[in-house]
């Protein structure tokens, strides 16, 4: 998928300045799913929410630049209660990711509401755009993929396990 999203140069075009800003890069350092990182499922969400709301005719620039920073919440969500006393990480993330891509980049109408809105249906106010619900599903594939990952093996093992012979 990597060299597909770096080949894609409208993608690329749109959203060079997130990608190489030193704020986005900062989140590599937290784990988001399994074994994704933060930087890793936004560059996901992102590509997949622009390629969605291509195909839904909606803004796809707008998909691109909020998926990127749908998470940019900037800490450790598994210590997160813990650290802070501050509980509820999955409703009040996106404000928090909202406030820190206002502080780092210029964000449309539009891409404030993708950001403030991706965790519908948990968030009670759905998108309001096609793009705001390109992000939001992509969202949710990704994060379904990332944390089933880890039980593939497993799950493969249990279904396909050859019973042992007496």
């Amino acid at each position: 998928m990597v060299s597909e999203i770096t080949e894609d140069q409208e993608y690329m075009e749109c959203v060079k300045d997130i990608l190489c800003h030193p704020v986005f890069q900062s989140m590599d350092q937290y784990i988001q799913h399994g074994t994704t990182t933060c930087k890793t499922h936004c560059i996901q969400v992102s590509y997949l929410g622009y390629k969605l709301c291509k195909q839904l005719g909606g803004n796809w620039r707008s998909a691109a630049r909020a998926g990127l920073l749908h998470d940019l919440f900037l800490y450790d969500w598994h210590t997160h209660a813990k650290e802070t006393g501050q509980y509820f990480h999955g409703f009040t993330h996106p404000k928090a990711a909202l406030e820190n891509a206002d502080r780092y980049f210029r964000l449309t109408g539009e891409e404030r509401m993708i950001i403030l809105r991706h965790m519908w249906p948990l968030t009670l106010i759905p998108p309001t755009s096609k793009a705001g619900y390109a992000v939001t599903c992509a969202d949710k594939y990704c994060s379904t993929v990332e944390t089933t990952a880890r039980f593939k093996h497993w799950i493969r093992m249990c279904l396909f396990a050859q019973p042992a012979r007496r």
